[in-house]
């Protein structure tokens, strides 16, 4: 393969990656705990956009299991959207490996 064709190919393959991470950035994941009582929504851009809790599980006496719960939900949705865009990405490299 001539040198001017790979590089073409990479600019190619540099736009088409450039274009999945803003994809990846507006994904959303959402997750939830305790029953659906407390869920969170992540961006694949790794930012919690919204953490919504139900008012009947708030109880002043145990505050530590709103706060596992606040807890689990924002580190699920976190996962999932990092999977999501894991997923988008190596859809985009082919496997290669590439760092994203």
């Amino acid at each position: 393969m001539d040198m001017k064709k790979m590089m073409k190919q990479a600019q190619k393959v540099q736009a088409e990656l450039a274009k999945a991470q803003e994809e990846v950035a507006l994904l959303t994941a959402e997750a939830s705990a305790g029953g659906g009582v407390v869920k969170a929504v992540a961006t694949g851009a790794q930012t919690v956009q919204s953490i919504t809790i139900d008012p009947s599980v708030v109880d002043p006496e145990d505050v530590e299991m709103l706060q596992d719960l606040v807890l689990t939900a924002v580190n699920d949705a976190l996962q999932q959207a990092q999977e999501l865009g894991n997923a988008r990405l190596s859809a985009v490299t082919g496997g290669l490996g590439l760092p994203f």
